[in-house]
């Protein structure tokens, strides 16, 4: 609820509040919210995209997961980058950048976060966990 005299916010209930904390501690983890109520996992919502609810909890990722979809991005850039959505052991799905050359980072890829955040982007950092065999590729 918000109460429109001074600059006084009140929240109407749910602990979303600690996603916008300017004092959180900075740590190589990833940490995430977990819908009290239905126990979907998400990143960086202010509600659960299942049941809309706004009781959140915080937990710490282990930082292990599959690469569901990654691309290669030129623009904006001197050399070209790699931008991939990483499904993460925990249940859901972060946008970050895996480390290696960019044409080699494939759907099905198993990562490990390397890295808290790309210091320029802020985005999580990742490291292949296994040299995939390509043969002919």
């Amino acid at each position: 609820m918000y109460h429109h005299s001074g600059s006084m916010a009140r929240t109407a209930g749910g602990s979303a509040t600690s996603l916008l904390d300017p004092v959180a501690p900075a740590t190589d983890a990833i940490l995430f919210q977990r819908c009290t109520w239905c126990g979907t996992a998400m990143y960086h919502r202010l509600l659960c995209p299942v049941c809309q609810g706004g009781d959140l909890r915080t937990e710490r990722s282990e930082g292990v997961g599959t690469v569901r979809h990654a691309t290669v991005v030129h623009r904006n850039t001197p050399a070209a980058r790699n931008v991939s959505l990483v499904e993460l052991a925990e249940g859901f799905v972060v946008r970050g950048r895996v480390i290696g050359p960019p044409a080699a980072i494939h759907s099905g890829d198993r990562v490990r976060m390397s890295t808290a955040k790309d210091p320029v982007r802020g985005e999580p950092v990742f490291q292949l966990v296994d040299e995939p065999y390509r043969a002919w590729s």
